[in-house]
């Protein structure tokens, strides 16, 4: 059975002057453990789709179906981390990492035990009583990676979480955020607008097109002798096709 299933999903935006189509039938299957990658135009609607396999949002027609069944409010099993941290820095990071749990009304003993567990297995556990204000921009994303991942997500959904950071803390973030969810089997959809990033952690990658938006392309992302790192993908010849093929395809929906 398909994690996650969009059947037919169409938005439209109605304001009193006019209706804005944003997507039109959008049919996607994620299997459990996959990790998608989602790009596409600026403002084709890749973040309202995380918004609609959230619950967030519903769809104007169509269904979004999670673990087989449709889904009409936000679930419990889902994780979302945004582009922006939101640390409280009146608040320690392990503070921080306890406040999707507060939220939830989950056992905080448990919460604090299952936060410090994560944060020395990823190298953070002697900023636990630090303030964010104290850590550099990497790190924080870090810190809002653990946060989500303390309230034991199934799926998570990524809306550009690297997209504020400079360029080489970007690529050794997206390595290791791609090895911990790789490592923790969580099913991952990943909205970038950076195609390199995209093909480097994904097992596929998704093209939507200009609004009203659609999937245009489904492109599987496989390497000769298993998947390297995602630094590593970089250097393989199959990276170059990839990248072409995906810019290509996006290019034609930016000039059409």
């Amino acid at each position: 059975m398909a994690q996650i299933e969009l059947r037919d999903v169409s938005l439209r935006y109605f304001t009193i002057k006019e209706e804005t189509e944003a997507l039109r039938d959008i049919n996607l299957t994620i299997e459990e453990g996959e990790f998608i990658s989602i790009v596409g135009p600026s403002g084709c609607g890749k973040s309202t789709l995380l918004s609609l396999i959230s619950g967030v949002m519903q769809p104007t027609e169509g269904e979004v179906h999670l673990f087989g069944e449709t889904l009409n409010k936000t679930s419990d099993r889902t994780g979302y981390m945004l582009q922006n941290d939101h640390l409280f820095e009146w608040r320690s990071v392990l503070k921080n990492l306890l406040v999707g749990a507060e939220i939830r009304g989950m056992d905080l003993k448990e919460a604090e035990a299952r936060a410090l567990e994560l944060l020395n297995r990823y190298g953070m556990g002697e900023f636990a009583h630090h303030s964010p204000k104290q850590l550099s921009g990497g790190m924080r994303q870090r810190v809002a990676l653990i946060r989500t991942l303390v309230i034991q997500p199934e799926i998570l959904l990524l809306d550009e979480p690297f997209s504020a950071l400079d360029y080489q803390t970007r690529l050794t973030l997206s390595d290791e955020i791609s090895t911990i969810l790789r490592e923790q089997k969580k099913t991952v959809i990943l909205v970038t607008h950076d195609i390199s990033e995209a093909i480097a952690m994904a097992d596929r990658v998704i093209v939507m097109s200009k609004r009203p938006s659609t999937v245009k392309k489904d492109y599987n992302i496989t390497f000769n002798g298993g998947r390297p790192s995602p630094f590593e993908t970089r250097q393989r010849p199959e990276y170059n096709a990839y990248f072409s093929e995906i810019w290509k395809e996006l290019e034609e929906h930016v000039h059409a």
